[in-house]
């Protein structure tokens, strides 16, 4: 189990700090409302796949694969999600440019915890709303539960090792990414933030709705 679980921490690393959804939605939210929301949408993002791991100890995530409208159901949803989030980003970077006083938090973050609330909710809706997560998880640790062992057990514990490195990730992310923001104060640069975290979020969007054509090919 010991090896197990050291073989599966490496791969795992290898693919958390590629930059993908969950990253783009903390290194967002860091830059635009500070590092505590960014650490409170990373905290949503774990909680999310905590959710993805337990589901996947128990067997649902099989459903993922097994059943189509399942997936395109979450996929669809998913998608959804993002281009709300796309065009909240937009909307706000727009109204920013005629409005440099205004202030509005918009739907993942803000200051105090009212925002910080918006922001973990908004890290729980992209990480559960994103079937490459489950997939993720029962494509991957059942590669590297070891014969004979606890699948349930295994998991969980493949599981914890997932998040933590995630934490830590998502830790030297949001630091990053607030004190990049704190030395460049230009309000020009936030808006450029959002434009670009808007566009990302409806090029995602796309990409998890063309999974369904790559699918069915």
């Amino acid at each position: 189990m010991f090896t197990s679980a050291l073989a599966f921490a490496g791969v795992a690393a290898l693919i958390n700090v590629t930059p993908g959804l969950d990253t783009l939605l903390v290194l967002r939210t860091s830059v635009s409302h500070g590092r505590q929301a960014g650490l409170a949408a990373s905290l949503g993002i774990l909680a999310g796949c905590l959710v993805w791991g337990f589901a996947t100890a128990v067997g649902l995530t099989a459903l993922l694969t097994a059943s189509r409208v399942a997936y395109d159901t979450l996929r669809v949803a998913g998608a959804a999600y993002l281009v709300w989030l796309g065009a909240s980003a937009l909307w706000r970077s727009r109204r920013a440019a005629a409005e440099p006083e205004a202030v509005d938090p918009g739907p993942v973050g803000g200051s105090g915890p009212s925002g910080w609330w918006a922001a973990f909710r908004a890290g729980v809706g992209t990480n559960l709303l994103n079937p490459k997560a489950g997939v993720f998880y029962m494509s991957l640790i059942p590669q590297f539960t070891p014969h004979g062992a606890s699948v349930f057990t295994s998991t969980l514990l493949f599981t914890a090792i997932d998040i933590v490195e995630l934490a830590l990730w998502y830790w030297v992310v949001s630091g990053a990414a607030s004190a990049l923001s704190e030395r460049i104060r230009r309000p020009a640069f936030r808006r450029r933030m959002e434009q670009v975290s808007g566009v990302a979020f409806f090029g995602l969007a796309t990409n998890l709705l063309a999974e369904g054509g790559r699918r069915t090919a």
